[in-house]
């Protein structure tokens, strides 16, 4: 017929812009379009750092990933186990010490916090997550909103572990790959 528009199926559409949504999500929680990634990160740190604070500086690398882990941690919990209980604020999200006790348990935090990123990329993966829904157990986040938190929270305090490696001389420049 002369002069009809044919439309695209609206269903299919739809898929695609939501598949287009999670492909952006989890490429904004690997954080490595506009920023460094988080491994590159965590990698430029030596242990025989991990517990010094910088002169000025609030925090040390140890106490910035622990933050860094339990928070992501509670927000992954919160997305998907309605019986997860959040530590207290301010005081849970933050390590004891300021230095880890060993290297172990240096690293095992830098695990934990790189399989929670991972599990919070396939939770906004999954066909089966409605990232638009109340989160039935929140007073109104969805997991759209709390992947974005985590994105959001990790960039912020991944910038405070550079600038902790620049003034502790253990950055490497271009030692990352920021993908536009």
């Amino acid at each position: 017929m002369a002069g009809s528009v044919r439309r695209p199926d609206e269903s299919s559409s739809r898929s695609d812009s939501e598949k287009a949504l999670r492909d952006h999500i989890i490429k904004l929680l690997a954080s490595n379009s506009a920023h460094v990634d988080s491994r590159s990160v965590l990698e430029s740190i030596p242990f025989e750092t991990a517990g010094r604070k910088p002169a000025g500086a609030p925090h040390t690398p140890w106490q910035l990933l622990e933050h860094l882990r339990i928070a992501q941690w509670d927000i992954l919990e919160f997305s998907r186990n309605p019986r997860h209980v959040s530590p207290k604020f301010p005081h849970g999200y933050w390590p004891e010490t300021e230095a880890p006790p060993d290297e172990s348990a240096w690293r095992k935090s830098i695990s934990q916090f790189t399989a929670d990123l991972e599990s919070m990329q396939k939770l906004v993966a999954s066909p089966s997550t409605d990232l638009f829904a109340a989160i039935p157990h929140g007073n109104g986040q969805t997991v759209l909103r709390e992947a974005l938190l985590v994105a959001d929270h990790n960039a912020y305090h991944l910038g405070q572990l550079v600038l902790l490696s620049r003034l502790a001389g253990t950055w490497r420049e271009g030692a990352y790959e920021v993908l536009v």
